[in-house]
């Protein structure tokens, strides 16, 4: 009768000391991100955060949670692994800057095959630098090696923000009324939506992504596809808390179809003059033969987050969103009707021949 062999989590394919290693060499970034009211240490069964220390008297908590979708298959087969960190922070945070809430921690989710080549290393230094930039601590986080679950090199994110406001501060839309004015501020690209139409679009047009960018130059077309989701909460926040934002609308996926009327009370219609279309975005247009319509209701298209600020306000908001390094501008207004958003769009832009309305009634 023969023997079997002790079998141990490594023949299974799991390494407990590649992960320990890997907890040690990602504790330096994690401390990096320390704020009042977490010291952002690792290594325990789960993150504390003192609500006082940060200075909150009467908080109401928002909790958001996101991934970085097919955006991760970019980066996995060009090998550039150092910025989905910080688009994994930038869609939480994101989210919670909307609701008035300042990010106070965030933990990580991050799931592969097999821990290797230091990969789970550089995505974690951009989680840190996203954590860093959105002003909140990196207290946890789960790695997850799992033979069979994932093809060789393939590993899946998933991030959870928690963010504090003071009770009664918090944004709902309620305070949005007919009159008002809609900005946009200028987007970091695509962010991390409408990637598996983009990379549709590359597979169509045989596209090289070690080539020169065909709509930037000095770029090659992965490094452009790649760029970071922009994290708005830094300058917003003051204007939120001095009360010159009536609501705010992140453009993810649904663009300014189906996000703007997330955030406006009934009676209430967006109108949005759709803006000149940025390169990016006109090439993908153009390389898809996506349609006007199909664009406004897919991308940003180069507006990754929307205000609504009173009619009186608006200069003020764009000078003080300049000042913090933002391009921002009037795209629209609010008007009495039904629930919804209009996207209009001038002859000649956009690809189409003659004006276009695209809708979307909530």
């Amino acid at each position: 009768m023969t023997e079997k062999r002790p079998l141990t989590y490594a023949d299974a394919g799991v390494s407990i000391a590649a992960g320990n290693a890997l907890v040690k060499a990602i504790a330096p970034l994690a401390r990096a991100t320390a704020r009042p009211g977490a010291d952002a240490e690792l290594g325990g069964f789960g993150g504390f955060f003192d609500l006082k220390a940060a200075g909150y008297r009467d908080p109401l908590l928002v909790a958001a949670n996101d991934g970085v979708g097919t955006k991760l298959k970019l980066a996995i087969d060009t090998g550039m692994h150092d910025h989905v960190g910080i688009d994994l922070v930038a869609m939480c945070v994101n989210d919670l800057i909307v609701q008035g809430a300042e990010p106070l921690f965030f933990l990580d989710y991050f799931a592969t095959g097999r821990l290797e080549n230091g990969v789970a290393e550089r995505v974690v230094a951009g989680i840190a630098q996203g954590c860093r930039q959105a002003g909140c601590a990196l207290i946890g986080g789960e790695t997850a090696e799992m033979p069979g679950m994932y093809a060789p090199g393939d590993y899946d994110l998933a991030g959870f923000a928690v963010g504090a406001v003071e009770r009664g501060e918090q944004l709902t839309g309620a305070d949005v009324k007919a009159g008002q004015l809609i900005i946009g501020v200028a987007s970091s690209g695509a962010h991390s939506n409408g990637y598996s139409l983009i990379r549709r679009i590359l597979e169509q047009a045989s596209a090289d992504l070690a080539a020169p960018a065909p709509f930037e130059a000095g770029r090659n077309l992965a490094d452009a596809l790649l760029e970071p989701t922009r994290i708005y909460v830094k300058p917003l926040l003051p204007l939120i808390r001095a009360g010159h934002i009536k609501a705010l609308a992140h453009i993810t996926g649904g663009g300014f179809l189906e996000n703007i009327p997330r955030v406006l009370p009934d009676g209430c219609r967006a109108l949005v003059a759709a803006p000149q279309l940025p390169p990016l975005f006109d090439w993908l247009r153009a390389e898809g033969g996506v349609a006007a319509a199909e664009m406004a209701r897919t991308f940003n298209c180069g507006s990754g987050m929307v205000l609504v600020v009173e009619r009186g306000e608006a200069d003020a908001v764009i000078a003080a969103l300049a000042q913090a390094g933002e391009r921002a501008a009037v795209i629209g207004e609010i008007i009495a009707g039904s629930k919804g958003c209009e996207v209009h769009g001038a002859p000649g832009q956009w690809g189409e021949a003659a004006a276009w309305t695209a809708s979307h009634d909530a």
